[in-house]
């Protein structure tokens, strides 16, 4: 049987900030069932988590707050968690959009151990449009999508601690990790929105409940 012919169940965590609408549609396309939840305890019973945003990461961070235990649980637990432009910038440790604005230092969840920093130089930012995908490493995610091309509006992007965790990069003047993913390859983010990437995104999307349905 076709993986996708069986629906993953993937809650999608509303905590207040993201593209519910765009993304909870693009999943359903997929092929997973969802659940969007303001509930930790739902997270348990999914096959996998999606953590969206769009906004500031200290705003994120404050909000995503009382989710913060249950979702290092469930992903120390195997669960896939896939974090979508800033809820990618989330999964890392700290962020330089935070001392910018005069935060200090605001935790991300630590999943994927590194910094989020902001386009040097006279790059205009936000970095906004089309940009191609240059897949480094193997990872389910992105079977199919290498030389692709996605949808990225963001100003800052991420600095992994570890080489490894780069499961792909695209160039803006210079190049940077646009997917990201621990070493135990079940927690990972795009820093573009899959939901608005046309068929390159719904790929990404329909590997994402293929490892949720396979595990």
């Amino acid at each position: 049987m076709n993986a996708r012919q069986t629906a993953a169940e993937v809650v999608v965590v509303d905590y207040g900030l993201g593209n519910l609408r765009s993304v909870t549609r693009g999943l359903e396309r997929a092929g997973a069932e969802i659940r969007l939840s303001d509930d930790p305890g739902d997270f348990a019973s999914a096959d996998g988590i999606v953590l969206p945003g769009v906004g500031a990461f200290s705003e994120g961070m404050d909000n995503a707050g009382p989710f913060r235990e249950a979702l290092i649980e469930q992903a120390e637990a195997g669960t896939p968690l896939f974090g979508i432009c800033l809820g990618m910038q989330m999964l890392l440790t700290t962020s330089e959009e935070a001392e910018r604005e005069g935060q200090g230092d605001v935790e991300g969840l630590d999943l994927v151990p590194g910094k989020n920093v902001r386009f040097r130089g006279d790059l205009k930012v936000p970095h906004m449009g089309w940009n191609e995908l240059d897949v480094q490493r193997d990872h389910r995610l992105v079977d199919g999508v290498d030389g692709e091309y996605a949808y990225f509006v963001h100003s800052y992007y991420a600095e992994p601690e570890d080489s490894e965790a780069v499961v792909a990069t695209t160039d803006y003047g210079a190049e940077f990790a646009s997917i990201v993913a621990n070493e135990r390859g079940n927690v990972f983010g795009t820093q573009f929105h899959p939901e608005k990437s046309g068929e390159t995104g719904l790929r990404i999307l329909r590997n994402f409940v293929d490892i949720c349905v396979e595990g």
